[in-house]
């Protein structure tokens, strides 16, 4: 997920992502126009390293594979933090789930987090892929392959401490 915290690590974050990875653009506060050039650079670059682009935000960006937190056209993901919201999101088309905050985050700080035991019990029998966000990094992620997670998203693993 991008985020101006990153700053340029961001372009150092994108070059290490596995190919076939999502990228979830954010970067809400930055102007429209540039908020389309970045978007743009970014789509670039995942179109070269074959990564997934999907663009967080009401305003429809050129190269965008699909959409975050909103219906629109290609993929669509959906932010939950709850059972309830998990089912609403499924019933609204959604393809994949970023539940979140699995762990406490820098980006929510005095959040209450979910831990592994709540984590696995919101996304026992959901019929869609499920992404874990919330203070991830590859050693958390692995504690949580066996309640069937399809993988994680962060921010703070690519972020300066």
């Amino acid at each position: 997920m991008t985020d101006p915290r990153l700053g340029d690590r961001l372009w150092e974050a994108l070059a290490r992502l596995p190919r076939g990875s999502g990228v979830i653009f954010r970067h809400y506060q930055l102007p429209s126009a540039a908020r389309r050039a970045l978007f743009a650079r970014i789509a670039t670059i995942a179109r070269r390293r074959r990564l997934v682009l999907l663009r967080a935000g009401a305003a429809p960006m050129r190269g965008e594979a699909g959409t975050h937190g909103r219906r629109g056209r290609g993929l669509t993901t959906w932010p939950v933090h709850s059972r309830r919201e998990a089912i609403a999101a499924i019933r609204a088309g959604a393809d994949a789930l970023l539940v979140s905050p699995v762990f406490p985050t820098r980006s929510h700080p005095g959040a209450p987090a979910l831990g592994p035991i709540r984590f696995a019990m919101l996304i026992r029998g959901l019929s869609v892929p499920v992404i874990a966000l919330g203070g991830m990094n590859p050693q958390r992620a692995h504690r949580l392959t066996s309640f069937g997670v399809y993988g994680w998203a962060a921010i703070d693993a690519w972020a300066p401490a």
